[in-house]
């Protein structure tokens, strides 16, 4: 019997659109380990969609398809969303993407959360967040940070 979600998706998967993907697919392997899963492309050589996985989370792609109005975050001015990233070392993540082209919009920092957490805007203009998790806390420690954090109040 066919699965409604098939193997290796989950119910939310991101799907990006970006002005050449392919390059964003380079940049992905080189910033955040991703794999390259598989490749459509259209007859004019745009990718009709694309799969990678990061940290064995699949993320689908696709080329700007303007005349379809299929349109990435550089030809928008901008995107309002953020794709999170947990990882082993968000030090080295970071500055593994950094040297691949990202661009730091917030440096990495420990946080009242618990997490050590910072975030960056890709060649493509898509907002990324990265962080490890360093240490559980309740959330009655969560608002107390979050108190100290914002000056006690």
């Amino acid at each position: 019997m066919t699965q409604a979600i098939p193997p290796g998706m989950t119910a939310v998967t991101p799907h990006l659109v970006c002005r050449n993907a392919a390059a964003a697919i380079e940049f992905y392997k080189q910033a955040f380990g991703a794999v390259d899963c598989a490749r459509l492309p259209a007859p004019d050589g745009r990718l009709m969609h694309a799969l990678i996985t990061i940290g064995g989370a699949a993320v689908m792609l696709v080329d700007e398809f303007p005349e379809q109005g299929c349109q990435g975050p550089l030809a928008l001015g901008g995107s309002a969303v953020t794709l999170h990233l947990y990882v082993a070392d968000v030090d080295a993540t970071v500055a593994q993407a950094v040297a691949a082209g990202a661009t730091v919009t917030m440096p990495v920092a420990d946080m009242f959360w618990g997490d050590r957490y910072g975030r960056l805007t890709d060649p493509f203009g898509h907002h990324w967040s990265v962080a490890t998790h360093k240490q559980d806390l309740t959330p009655e420690q969560i608002t107390e940070g979050f108190k100290a954090a914002c000056g006690g109040q």
